[in-house]
């Protein structure tokens, strides 16, 4: 395993100590006058600093050092001696095969992310893929001629990527309206598949005169912007009639703002709410339970991000009745809250203007609680990872905790793999890179020891991805892009995954398949590297290569998101023969 020099600090730092931490990378500047009351300065400004480019690079063994620290600087190019003049537009395998390859912008709603879900109706089968404004419809049951059933997007349908405003109302949305990050689960009770789609508070502050600009710090302008959206900030409900988005019905509005005295009043989201809304892909498997994540009011404020406003808990609801949604209880972890200075002040991040802090994701659960799982985990970014007694989610309390090591920029702590916990006691905690060229520490892959959920504790990481031989380079830093995992697909994948496998999105490294059946000494079994771009890649997003995995565990099919389109890759001898035609039974349910 390998851990930057950041990733040794210890995490009880006090905000003087810290200062004396970041000071190798850092320049400390005088406090900044508070733009909006929430804004954080609970800490003096200690930024990092651009590395020096002789503090990294690649060493003479063909491995790459990672900068100690550095400063949120997305998609700018950061070259170094030994590294690539182009980007590679080659490809690489090894024990996987390609079945099916799709490219274009029918096949990228967005370069740089998107989120998916599988539905089937009479006897097809049908991928969702979708950003926000922007979405497909896939009919997959053939999978070597996948058929394009539905494009949505603002403006003209011709153009790909479009980047017209939110805020206006188009042929496929409504103004404020867009297509949330959704789990799409089948209830048994309503013998329908019931959508809950997360509508999240955008993560980006106004440009309005700020230098630097879309900074909460300096841009008070901005933030009162943000602020005042007449976005919902909650969740909606659908039941799925069909797979097209007329085939949707609504059947809830639910705001998860705290103050507000209804959540489901039928106007809520025409005025400003307080707090995040639900972030990404809700927790609900079709049956009683949901867990969000969410900053349910403005208070919930101490992150250190530039561009976004809130430190997200979480909020479990009952879906007995999905038409009617009932908040149960919430949890945070102390320091999360503006009055919660103490806290806040003892992390060691305090006052670098460039983590994320607070949960990304909901919580994540081995087993569902209607079948008798008591554990959650709360992937906490900046706060590190708790283990929670969901038993009664009216009630979460924490169990245990473990503080990651810092890695600053980049996102930290806002994935976890639990699909081997019930077997093994172990979770699989990561960040995802930020920047090009590993301008940012090495994002590992931590592995977590959580038998005793009161003792949680990090017992080591996921070997590196190499690149091949053929490849011409010793080290995917070299290989120009983001390089690190991104995540390891979604709980709501048909089937269930096998045991002591862990499939990964890598960005410039592809999809990387972990064997992880001896804990004690994972490997890497197979991948498959696609080229950096397409044809249709604008070039602002060549670095943004692979971003997303989503598995047919039930068919053995792993579908690879990239900035250019998508692929279907099978990989018999690790998970089976994949199966190209219609599955053999229809998704149902995706407990695990």
């Amino acid at each position: 395993m390998s851990f930057s020099r950041v990733a040794l600090l210890p995490f009880g730092l006090t905000s003087a100590a810290a200062a004396m931490v970041f000071a190798a990378g850092t320049a400390p500047r005088a406090p900044t006058a508070a733009p909006d009351p929430l804004i954080p300065l609970v800490c003096d400004d200690r930024r990092p600093t651009p590395a020096p480019t002789n503090g990294y690079g690649m060493q003479l063994d063909g491995s790459f050092r990672h900068p100690f620290s550095t400063p949120v600087d997305e998609e700018q190019p950061h070259p170094f001696a030994g590294r690539r003049a182009e980007y590679d537009t080659q490809s690489y395998i090894s024990n996987m095969k390609v079945e099916a390859a799709y490219e274009g912008s029918d096949f990228t709603p967005d370069p740089f992310h998107s989120w998916q879900n599988i539905v089937d109706f009479k006897g097809r089968r049908y991928l969702y893929q979708y950003d926000r404004s922007d979405g497909r419809v896939y009919d997959i049951t053939d999978v070597r001629s996948v058929r394009l059933v539905q494009r949505l997007g603002r403006g003209d349908v011709k153009a790909p990527w479009g980047v017209n405003s939110e805020t206006f109302a188009s042929r496929d949305w409504a103004a404020y309206d867009f297509w949330g990050a959704s789990s799409v689960q089948w209830n048994a009770r309503r013998r329908e598949y019931i959508m809950v789609q997360s509508f999240e508070q955008k993560r980006q502050v106004s440009e309005v005169g700020a230098e630097p600009p879309h900074d909460k710090f300096n841009n008070p302008q901005g933030v009162a912007a943000l602020r005042a959206s007449p976005q919902l900030k909650g969740f909606k409900v659908f039941a799925l009639r069909g797979p097209r988005k007329q085939d949707w019905k609504l059947l809830a509005t639910v705001s998860t703002d705290d103050t507000q005295p209804d959540p489901l009043r039928a106007d809520t989201w025409h005025s400003p709410q307080q707090g995040s809304g639900s972030l990404d892909v809700p927790y609900y498997t079709g049956d009683r339970y949901m867990f969000i994540a969410v900053a349910p009011n403005d208070n919930f404020s101490n992150t250190e991000y530039p561009n976004y406003l809130y430190s997200p808990g979480y909020q479990a609801w009952d879906m007995s009745d999905p038409a009617h949604p009932k908040r149960l209880g919430s949890w945070h972890r102390e320091g999360q809250v503006h009055s919660e200075t103490a806290a806040y002040s003892k992390n060691p991040r305090c006052g670098n203007r460039t983590s994320w802090m607070g949960a990304r994701m909901p919580l994540f659960i081995p087993r569902p609680v209607e079948e008798g799982g008591k554990i959650g985990f709360a992937a906490l970014a900046g706060f590190g990872v708790s283990v929670l007694d969901i038993s009664d989610p009216a009630n979460i309390r924490e169990l245990g905790h473990v503080d990651l090591p810092p890695s600053v920029a980049g996102t930290e702590g806002d994935n976890i793999d639990v699909s081997q916990y019930e077997k093994t006691g172990l979770i699989y905690v990561s960040g995802y890179p930020l920047t090009e060229d590993c301008f940012e520490p090495y994002k590992d892959i931590f592995q977590i020891d959580a038998r005793d959920p009161s003792k949680p504790r990090i017992v080591g990481a996921l070997p590196r991805p190499k690149p091949p031989a053929e490849a011409g380079v010793t080290d995917y830093c070299q290989r120009r892009g983001s390089f690190g995992p991104k995540r390891s697909g979604y709980y709501t994948s048909p089937g269930d995954p096998p045991q002591g496998l862990l499939a990964y999105a890598f960005y410039n490294a592809g999809v990387q398949l972990f064997d992880v059946s001896n804990p004690a000494k994972p490997r890497i079994a197979a991948y498959f590297v696609p080229k950096a771009f397409g044809k249709d890649t604008p070039d602002y997003a060549y670095g943004n290569q692979t971003h997303g995995v989503y598995i047919e565990w039930d068919r053995k099919i792993i579908w690879v998101l990239t900035n250019h389109g998508i692929y279907a890759v099978s990989a018999a001898s690790l998970i089976g023969d994949p199966v190209l035609s219609a599955p053999p039974a229809p998704f149902r349910n995706s407990a695990r």
